[in-house]
C-alpha cells in the first residue's frame, strides 16, 4: 500500500467514526464523538499535507473535549487564537483559509451556543470544510463532511419540527447539565 492510500485509509476510518455522531441528542456524547472524529481526520490531513487543516481539527479534538469542562471565554480565545496562528502560518493557498475559518466559527459555538444553535452553527462551518476536502482530494474528508452536511441538515429540520410541536429535544441534556451543576455547587 503506498503512503497516499494508507493517508486515504485514515480518511475513511475518520469517515466512520463520524458517520453517526450528529443523531446524538447529548451534546455531551456529540462532543466527545466529534473529538475522536477529529483527532483522526487532522492525522489524515497531515498525511495528505494538508498542513493548515491537519493542525486546525487537531485544534478542534483538544478543544471539543475541554468545551466538555468548561466555557469559559478565556479557553475559547486561546483556542480561537491557536487556530489562526497555526492555520493562517502554514496557509499557502486561500481554499486553505476554509477549514481556519470553519474552526474559529465552531470554537465559538461549542464554548458559547448548545442545542439546535450549536448544529447549525456546525452546518455552516462544515460547508466550508466540504470546499476544501473536495479541493485537496481528500475521499474520506469528502465522504464525512459532505455526509455531516446532509445528516446535521436532516437532524436540524427534525429536531426544529420537534420544537415547533412544543417537544424539546435537548430536554434529557439539559436536566443532565443542572444534575452537575448542582453537585458541583454542593
Amino acid at each position: 500500500m503506498t503512503f497516499y492510500w494508507f493517508a486515504q485509509a485514515v480518511g475513511l476510518l475518520a469517515f466512520f467514526v463520524g458517520i453517526t455522531m450528529f443523531f446524538n441528542r447529548s451534546d455531551r456524547r456529540f462532543k466527545q464523538q466529534l473529538s475522536a472524529y477529529s483527532a483522526i481526520i487532522g492525522i489524515h490531513f497531515l498525511l495528505m499535507g494538508a498542513n493548515p487543516a491537519g493542525m486546525s481539527a487537531l485544534l478542534n479534538s483538544v478543544r471539543t473535549l475541554l468545551a466538555l469542562r468548561t466555557r469559559s471565554q478565556w479557553v475559547m480565545a486561546v483556542f480561537i487564537a491557536l487556530t489562526l496562528i497555526f492555520g493562517l502560518g502554514k496557509a499557502k493557498h486561500l481554499m486553505e483559509l476554509l477549514p481556519v475559518i470553519g474552526t474559529v466559527v465552531s470554537t465559538w459555538a461549542l464554548f458559547r451556543t448548545s442545542g439546535l444553535k450549536t448544529r447549525c452553527i456546525m452546518w455552516c462551518s462544515t460547508c466550508g470544510w466540504v470546499a476544501h476536502n473536495i479541493w485537496l482530494g481528500s475521499i474520506g474528508g469528502s465522504l464525512i463532511e459532505g455526509s455531516f452536511l446532509i445528516m446535521n441538515g436532516y437532524n436540524i429540520i427534525r429536531f426544529y419540527r420537534l420544537q415547533r410541536r412544543g417537544i424539546d429535544p435537548f430536554e434529557v441534556e439539559k436536566q443532565l447539565e443542572k444534575k452537575e451543576a448542582q453537585e458541583k455547587t454542593a
